[in-house]
């Protein structure tokens, strides 16, 4: 059985479609090409902008026509997270899915239903010859994962919807009613090559095996952060035998926990034994302390060729020990909605460039907008007395919930009545692209809802098969009753 044999035939043929089609954040040319297709195969009015969303129009059904207009909203890029030995080149290759019982996964790679399922339920609703919904605009914008470029640059006049359902959220059952905002934080050291000390060895140092995931949904979950991990071991060495850095290489995207690091280092020969012994403890200790949340958790210690330089001692420190301080994970809890991260912080990625510098990326989330920057600055300030430069993103800001919103009340009732029981209605720490688009429409009632969906923006990423039809139950649904 493939995916395009699953239920709901009408969402998994488009989802089947969609994982065909390379688009990676800010490389969506190809997605574009295939919704302007869609319209054009479908006779359905559609418009492209200058930074590539576009919006399918579609008329409402009899005695709906003059309903208010509703907004389907999901994004067309996705993130693009292999591990180390999958071969795949996300600019050109198809996803490679597979059903694992109730989920279906991507073998090595991300999988895209974040937000691919989301696209799939937009097109399913626009060829549907049987729902009742009011007029529809299908809204699909670009570079989400990356920078939220399309719902920034999304222009007044573009849209004339007045309610909106945001297609990107990955919880079944939890109805989300707001969300955190965001920023980058970015620190940059330079650095000198040195001559590798006579008498010395190399070795490897790598982590993997970790689950990584969302930076946002995931960040209060306990998991190892890959950078953190080796920037202890090799701390630890540079201390007590004098080890030299010569590479360090961890993580990838700002808004994922990074999964897998590696390192190079030099050490004496005279101290490589005392060295593996120490390092091989440590390692042991370190998987244990994740022996609940991290099970897969490798490190291994191997020799390696030396290197052609290490970098100053004095360099080496500040990194070693900035990164050290650098806070990551949850850093404050929301005092009014009970289990909801306020404000947090991921120490995504370090990376030698090759102009001799070292960049550190970090962001910061919170549902707080002065505790978004006050992390910011927290974070920024741990760089800026080891030396480095720092300089921060714009940012994106947080969606306020509404109690009183009619979309969200319409949604918890439509959801009770289909499935016997109660959503939750809540706000999510993940960003979504909804704040941007009050800035645009202050007017738009919004609601956002999904299939539940574990792992993303990691190649665990896998999508919960019968949740994909109570979440097309739902929609159909609410589209019904509006």
């Amino acid at each position: 059985m493939t995916i395009s044999d699953l239920k709901p035939a009408e969402i998994w043929k488009y989802f089947d479609e969609i994982t065909k089609i390379p688009r990676p954040s800010k490389k969506e040319e190809k997605i574009i090409k295939y919704l302007l297709d869609f319209a054009k195969e479908h006779h359905l009015d559609a418009e492209r902008d200058e930074i590539g969303n576009v919006v399918i129009r579609k008329a409402g059904t009899s005695g709906k026509e003059n309903h208010k207009t509703v907004i389907l909203q999901s994004h067309s890029d996705m993130v693009c997270e292999k591990n180390a030995d999958t071969e795949h080149n996300f600019d050109t290759d198809p996803i490679q899915t597979y059903i694992d019982g109730d989920w279906v996964k991507a073998k090595g790679t991300t999988l895209g239903g974040d937000d691919g399922i989301g696209i799939a339920a937009a097109l399913a609703v626009l060829t549907s010859k049987d729902i009742v919904h009011p007029p529809i605009e299908a809204l699909f914008t670009v570079d989400e994962e990356t920078g939220l470029t399309g719902a920034f640059a999304l222009k007044e006049g573009f849209l004339k919807g007045e309610i909106l359902i945001n297609l990107d959220s990955e919880d079944e059952g939890e109805l989300f009613i707001g969300c955190a905002g965001g920023m980058d934080t970015v620190a940059e050291f330079s650095y000198k090559k040195k001559n590798v000390p006579e008498n010395s060895l190399a070795y490897k140092i790598s982590v993997t095996g970790l689950n990584g995931g969302h930076s946002g949904d995931e960040i209060d979950k306990g998991l190892g952060n890959s950078n953190k991990i080796l920037n202890r071991i090799i701390l630890t060495a540079a201390k007590k035998y004098d080890a030299r850095l010569a590479e360090f290489k961890g993580g990838n995207l700002r808004n994922a926990i990074p999964r897998e690091a590696f390192g190079i280092i030099t050490v004496k020969k005279k101290h490589s034994e005392n060295f593996e012994k120490i390092t091989f403890e440590l390692a042991k200790d370190i998987k244990n302390e994740f022996s609940t949340t991290e099970k897969n958790l490798n490190i291994t210690i191997k020799k390696t060729d030396l290197p052609e330089f290490v970098i100053s001692k004095k360099i080496q420190k500040k990194l070693m020990h900035s990164l050290y301080a650098c806070w990551h994970g949850v850093y404050q809890m929301s005092a009014d909605m009970p289990g909801l991260v306020e404000t947090s912080t991921n120490l995504a990625s370090v990376k030698f460039t090759e102009n001799n510098k070292i960049l550190i990326e970090t962001s910061q989330r919170s549902s707080v907008e002065s505790a978004k920057y006050d992390m910011a600055q927290t974070v920024a300030s741990v760089f800026k007395l080891a030396g480095a430069k720092v300089k921060h993103g714009d940012g994106y800001p947080g969606w306020k919930p509404n109690t009183d919103s009619e979309i969200m009340k319409i949604s918890e009732t439509s959801y009770e009545n289909l499935f016997n029981q109660k959503p939750e209605v809540k706000a999510i720490h993940a960003g979504l692209e909804c704040g941007l688009f009050l800035e645009k429409y202050p007017y738009l009632d919004m609601i956002s809802f999904g299939p539940t969906i574990k792992g993303a923006h990691s190649p665990d990423e896998r999508m919960n098969i019968p949740t994909v039809q109570k979440f097309w139950d739902l929609l159909v649904d609410v589209l019904e009753k509006l």
